[in-house]
């Protein structure tokens, strides 16, 4: 129903359009049955059929204004009343009259229901009204035992309300995801210029300070070399996660366009890498962005954590880290991770989990595999180790998502 995908303000405008629609049709139908009530079979019928028109109408008008009243019920109650009041002309109407094409005592009146099941559903929603009203407009020939069957009028008036339903729900649906797009741009958007801000007073003071105390610290010597050089790599990281802070351009961006045909939202995986920069890590990254769906960049960027945890705890402080993020542009994301360390023997990792080790087994090919990728793990004693990290644009797995349909 209405209010899973759309703002407030746009289905208020919908259905204010539904009302006046539905009042304009009711004054139409007013018109069509005073101008040929004299030749209805029972024209007192006809001005009964527009009784109960106008109240529904007005009971309808208020009742769709609540948006906790718009749900399955006061939409069936809605098409059984129009349908009642078409399946109503087979009584009041002479069958010549309709016969000769002569239109239903609600005329287009009933399409106010159509709308309202388009507005609330989507088309397919509105094509399951059109086809229950479409139903009823043949019946009437039915009931009313007319020769020949369904005439150009019926037919004229089964179409429109198929077009109605088709269209009409289409149209909602787009508007209202668009809105929702809308929405999630200003708030990011809002965001964004907020995280500006911030990096603005950070640069102009906690990057400053980390500065001084790494070159007093250098100074100083002792202990203090060693705050220093902790306060560095801070001020490297912070540095990397200002510097490849999205623009609010970029944001907003992604906050419209953040979907390959449906997948979700998108990321930028290069401040995710970045944030691991440091005077022992190096991240190279590509000028433009490498957007993955946010749950495989949260799970690449946990597995690149993971291989540098590693090299700090099983090479040294004094080991070098490289890290490089590569797209090739068709699909597939390759993370490499490179150090200078010690190496390791072949055998070293297979070791590991024999003996219930699993940090690269779990933290690093495990959270690969489950996105469908893949990990290589070159090394030889004393010539370093380099771990390969490569994902693609799934079909459907792991990911979640479905890729855009070409």
């Amino acid at each position: 129903m209405t209010g899973t995908g759309g703002g407030q303000g746009l289905e208020v405008a919908l259905w204010r359009a539904v009302a006046v629609y539905r009042v304009a049709a009711l004054g139409y139908a007013a018109v069509v049955i005073a101008m040929n009530y004299d030749g209805y079979a029972r024209p007192w019928g006809g001005w009964a059929v527009l009784a109960v028109m106008a109240a529904w109408t007005a009971y309808t008008v208020l009742a769709y204004r609540d948006q906790r009243r718009r749900g399955w019920p006061l939409l069936i109650a809605d098409l059984a009343v129009a349908v009642g009041c078409v399946l109503a002309t087979a009584w009041v109407e002479r069958a010549e009259n309709i016969a000769d094409g002569r239109p239903t005592l609600p005329v287009s009146w009933v399409a106010a229901a159509l709308l309202a099941w388009a507005v609330a559903g989507g088309r397919r929603v509105g094509l399951t009204a059109a086809a229950v009203l479409s139903a009823a407009n043949l019946l009437v020939h039915a009931l009313a035992r007319t020769s020949g069957g369904m005439n150009r009028t019926t037919f004229n008036a089964i179409v429109l309300l198929f077009l109605a339903g088709l269209v009409v729900g289409h149209v909602v649906r787009l508007a209202l995801e668009a809105e929702a797009r809308l929405a999630r741009a200003v708030e990011m958007e809002s965001a964004t210029r907020e995280r500006e801000r911030l990096a603005r007073r950070i640069h102009d003071s906690v990057l400053q300070v980390l500065a001084m105390v790494q070159r007093r610290g250098g100074e100083l010597g002792g202990e203090a070399a060693e705050l220093g050089r902790l306060a560095g790599e801070q001020e490297a990281a912070l540095r990397a996660m200002i510097g490849t802070a999205p623009s609010v351009a970029a944001v907003v961006d992604a906050a419209v366009d953040g979907t390959r045909g449906g997948q979700g939202r998108l990321v930028d995986l290069r401040p995710l890498l970045a944030a691991h920069a440091s005077p022992s890590v190096t991240v190279s990254a590509p000028a433009t962005e490498v957007r993955l769906p946010e749950h495989a960049a949260g799970e690449v960027a946990a597995a690149v954590a993971a291989a540098l945890d590693n090299v700090r705890r099983h090479c040294g402080e004094a080991t070098r880290a490289w890290v490089l993020l590569e797209d090739d542009g068709a699909g597939a994301v390759t993370v490499s991770v490179r150090d200078d360390g010690p190496g390791m023997p072949p055998d070293r990792l297979a070791l590991a989990a024999a003996d219930g080790r699993l940090g690269v087994a779990q933290s690093i090919r495990g959270r690969i595999r489950d996105l469908g990728g893949t990990v290589s793990i070159v090394s030889e004693p004393g010539e370093g180790t380099e771990i390969e990290m490569t994902v693609k644009e799934p079909f459907r797995g792991a990911w979640g998502v479905v890729p855009p349909q070409k």
